[in-house]
């Protein structure tokens, strides 16, 4: 996982990370998500307690808020690797402790809808290169 915020934030936050996430302002996915106790064991961990100002059940909601410049919130560290998905955010740190996964699931054996393999196919090659 990578955090990111505003450039506006970032210069505030980056120095000694993650000491610098005590008290925090932070956006989290809710607490019903094994991506949040994840990220609390890992808080733990490091000793630190975020301010959590927000919590969504939506990521692209999440994400939303974030860039408005309030608070800093966990990416996937995949995206630092296609920097047009960041958007005018600034990576503060990033912790290889804690993982989000992701999963596709298809009830046949073989893909077989052109679709369906053309997303697969596309995630293989920009995800996980």
């Amino acid at each position: 996982m990578i955090f990111v915020c505003a450039p506006k934030l970032a210069s505030k936050f980056r120095k000694d990370f993650p000491k610098s996430l005590d008290n925090a302002p932070l956006f989290l996915p809710t607490e019903n998500t094994a991506l949040q106790r994840s990220l609390e064991f890992w808080f733990e961990t490091k000793a630190v307690r975020p301010m959590i100002i927000g919590e969504f059940e939506d990521y692209a909601l999440l994400r939303a808020f974030g860039e408005m410049g309030t608070a800093i919130f966990p990416m996937p560290s995949v995206f630092e690797k296609q920097p047009e998905r960041l958007r005018g955010l600034a990576t503060i740190g990033h912790t290889e402790k804690v993982r989000m996964h992701f999963y596709a699931i298809s009830a046949e054996r073989k893909l077989q809808h052109p679709a369906v393999v053309a997303i697969s196919n596309a995630a293989r090659r920009e995800l996980f290169r």
